[in-house]
């Protein structure tokens, strides 16, 4: 009989989850342990991955090479928090994953309160040929509502009259 922990372990290796709510929580922990490895195994090998800067990353290589020196340097030590995530069958195979969150660094306890550190994450996860989840895209954007940017603030006011 195999243990939770040998499943657990099997499920570190092969990045593959059983259902696509699980992803968000195994990005959550590979990035806490700053697993630079463990967090690109849980995208396709031809996964497209979008930061919150508009860089885009092409496979499990490109991930876990761009994600390395920020978890040894200027993101170690930081975690994932979620603050809502929404999930939409597509297809029995591929699921539409939203989500918004903030990178919590190591000196903090919680998110900054202000909603400008905050981000919308879209994401698609894909049952592979032995059933299991794992990403095939990650999109990143910074959450800032249109009333609270520059030209939000000025179509407003003019809009107002004032």
């Amino acid at each position: 009989m195999t243990s939770p922990t040998h499943r657990r372990q099997a499920a570190d290796q092969s990045g593959a989850t059983d259902s696509p709510a699980e992803l968000l929580d195994r990005l959550t922990d590979t990035w806490g342990r700053g697993d630079a490895a463990g967090y690109a195994a849980l995208f396709t090998p031809d996964a497209d991955y979008v930061t919150y800067d508009g860089t885009h990353l092409r496979g499990r290589d490109e991930i876990r090479n761009a994600h390395q020196p920020l978890f040894d340097k200027f993101l170690r030590g930081s975690s994932l928090h979620w603050s809502q995530s929404e999930m939409r069958d597509v297809t029995p195979d591929l699921t539409l994953l939203t989500a918004r969150g903030a990178v919590i660094m190591r000196w903090q306890r919680r998110p900054k309160p202000r909603r400008k550190r905050m981000s919308t994450i879209t994401l698609l996860a894909v049952r592979d040929g032995d059933g299991r989840w794992l990403l095939t895209s990650f999109q990143n954007t910074r959450y800032r509502p249109f009333a609270e940017s520059l030209i939000g603030r000025i179509v407003t006011r003019k809009s107002a009259g004032t």
